[in-house]
C-alpha cells in the first residue's frame, strides 16, 4: 500500500508540473489556431484538433476563475440554451436516436466558455485570427488559381455553381472571404492612421482581392444579405461624419458601376426573380421556390407548438415527412427550413428563440467598443445573424465554428483589456517552464529530493 500510495503521489506531482510547463502551454495555444487554419480546407482536422485542445485546456483550468467567466452573459446563454436542447429530448417527437442526432448542432456552444475562459486568462488572441486569414488566403489563391485552369481542381465542390470553389460550397467560401475582406479593410485604415503605407496597401489590395472574388467569382446570393449593410456599418465605426458621407457615396457608385459592369453579379441576382415566377407558376422547385416552401411549413409547425416547440431534433423528422410522396427535388430530405429563427421556434418554441436573440444580443454588446479585435467579433456577430436569415448559419458547421472560435477568442480578449482597463485582478494564471527543465533545476538547487523543501525553509 506505501509503494502503491507513493507510485500514485509521484504520478500526481509529475503531471501537475506537465500541465504547468511552457511545452503544455505551447500546445495549449496552438491548437485553436491550428483549428482556425483548418477550418476552411477540412471537417475531420476541425474535430480532432478540437478533442486535443480541450484535453490540453482542461487540465489548466482554474476553477474559481473559470466560474467568473462562466457568469458572463455571453457565456451563460449558450450554456441555457444548449440546456433547453438536451431538455428538449424529453418531449421530442419520434425516436431518441433522431433526438441525440439534434443534439449535436447547439452542443458547439458549450466550447464557448471555454474559449472565453483561455483568451481572458491564458493566451493571446492574435496567432488565431491570423493563422484563419493565411489559410483563407491560401484558399483564395486555389480558388483563382482552378478558375484560369480547371483541370487543377483536385477536390469536389457542392452547390448549383462549383466554379472557382475549390472546397464545400460557395455560401461557406463567401463567408470566409467576406469576413477576411472586412478585417483587412479596417486594418489597413488602423496601418495608414499609423504612417504604415506599405502594410495600409498590401492589406487594403488583399482585401479588395477577396471581395472581387466574392462578387465576380463565386457569388452565393445570401453573401449580398450581410456584405452591403456591413460596409455602412463599417463605414460609421472607422470614419468622422463628413468622410462617412463620402465613404457611402463612393459605395453607393462602386455598386453601381459594378452592377453595370458585371453581367455575372446581374445574372446572379436577376435569377431571384426568375426563380420565383417559375416556382409560382409551374411549382418548378428552384432555389427561392423551395426556401419559400419550407418557410411556409415551419410556420405551420411552429403553429402547432409555439412556445416549447416539437422538441430536439424534430425539424429533420417534420421535413422528411413532408417529403414524403413528392418527386423530383421536392422529395429532397433536408434537415432545417433555411432560416436560423424558424430552426429554433420548430424544435424549442418561443422560448428556444428569446435564449437564441439573447445570445447574439449578448455577443453584439461584446465588440462596441474600438479597435481591431472588437471589429473582428462584432463582424462575425453581426455576419452571423444576418446570414442566419436565409440559412441555419449558427447550427452549420462551417459558419457555426466561425462564429463560436471567433466570438470565443474576440471576446476573451475584451475581458482581459477590460480588467486591464478597470485594474481588477485578471487571475491569470503562471506557468512555468518546460516540465524536464523544471525538475532539474529543482534538484540543484535544494540538492535532494523535492519533498524535503518545507524542511529546509524552516531551517532556515
Amino acid at each position: 500500500m506505501p509503494v502503491t500510495t507513493g507510485f500514485f503521489a509521484e504520478a500526481e506531482r509529475f503531471f501537475r508540473l506537465a500541465t504547468r510547463s511552457r511545452f503544455w502551454q505551447f500546445c495549449r495555444d496552438v491548437y485553436p489556431a491550428m483549428i482556425a487554419a483548418a477550418l476552411p480546407w477540412s471537417t475531420t482536422a476541425v474535430i480532432v484538433l478540437l478533442f486535443l485542445w480541450i484535453i490540453a485546456l482542461i487540465p489548466t483550468i482554474e476553477p474559481q476563475n473559470f466560474l467568473r467567466t462562466l457568469r458572463r452573459p455571453a457565456s451563460l446563454f449558450p450554456v441555457i440554451f444548449f440546456a433547453l436542447t438536451a431538455i428538449g429530448m424529453l418531449w421530442a417527437e419520434g425516436s431518441w436516436s433522431a433526438a441525440f442526432h439534434g443534439l449535436g448542432p447547439p452542443a458547439k456552444l458549450l466550447i464557448l466558455p471555454l474559449l472565453l475562459y483561455q483568451y481572458e486568462y491564458l493566451s493571446k488572441s492574435y496567432q488565431v485570427f491570423i493563422a484563419f486569414l493565411v489559410s483563407c488566403t491560401l484558399l483564395l489563391a486555389y480558388s483563382l488559381l482552378i478558375l484560369i485552369v480547371p483541370a487543377l481542381q483536385f477536390t469536389t465542390a457542392h452547390g448549383f455553381d462549383t466554379t472557382g470553389v475549390p472546397v464545400r460550397n460557395a455560401i461557406d467560401q463567401n463567408q470566409e472571404f467576406a469576413l477576411c475582406a472586412f478585417v483587412l479593410a479596417s486594418f489597413a485604415i488602423a496601418t495608414f492612421r499609423q504612417r504604415r503605407p506599405v502594410a495600409a496597401v498590401v492589406a487594403g489590395l488583399l482585401a479588395a482581392i477577396f471581395l472581387c472574388n466574392i462578387l465576380f467569382v463565386a457569388l452565393a446570393r445570401t453573401s449580398l444579405v450581410y456584405i452591403v449593410p456591413l460596409a455602412i456599418v463599417f463605414a460609421f465605426r472607422h470614419f468622422d461624419r463628413k468622410m462617412t458621407l463620402a465613404v457611402m457615396a463612393g459605395l453607393a457608385v462602386s455598386i453601381a458601376l459594378m452592377w453595370i459592369s458585371s453581367s455575372y453579379l446581374r445574372g446572379r441576382v436577376e435569377h431571384i426573380a426568375i426563380e420565383y415566377r417559375e416556382y409560382r407558376e409551374t411549382n418548378r422547385p428552384t432555389s427561392t421556390g423551395q426556401r419559400l416552401t419550407y418557410w411556409k411549413e415551419s410556420l405551420g409547425w411552429i403553429k402547432e407548438a409555439p412556445l416549447i416547440g416539437h422538441g430536439t431534433g424534430s425539424a429533420k423528422q417534420l421535413f422528411e415527412a413532408a417529403a414524403r410522396g413528392k418527386e423530383g427535388a421536392w422529395a429532397d430530405r433536408i434537415s432545417n427550413p433555411h432560416n436560423q429563427t424558424l430552426y429554433v421556434a420548430i424544435q424549442w418554441g418561443l422560448l428556444g428563440c428569446i435564449i437564441l436573440f439573447a445570445i447574439w444580443y449578448s455577443h453584439c454588446l461584446l465588440f462596441l467598443a474600438p479597435g481591431l479585435v472588437a471589429w473582428i467579433g462584432f463582424t462575425i456577430v453581426a455576419q452571423n445573424i444576418l446570414s442566419s436569415l436565409f440559412n441555419s448559419h449558427l447550427f452549420d458547421f462551417s459558419e457555426g465554428w466561425i462564429y463560436v472560435l471567433g466570438v470565443g477568442v474576440a471576446g476573451g480578449f475584451h475581458f482581459r483589456s477590460e480588467a486591464s482597463r478597470t485594474g481588477a485582478p485578471s487571475g491569470r494564471i503562471v506557468f512555468d517552464r518546460d516540465v524536464f527543465t523544471d525538475l532539474m533545476e529543482l534538484k540543484s538547487k535544494i540538492g535532494r529530493d523535492p519533498s524535503e523543501r518545507t524542511a529546509l525553509r524552516e531551517q532556515r
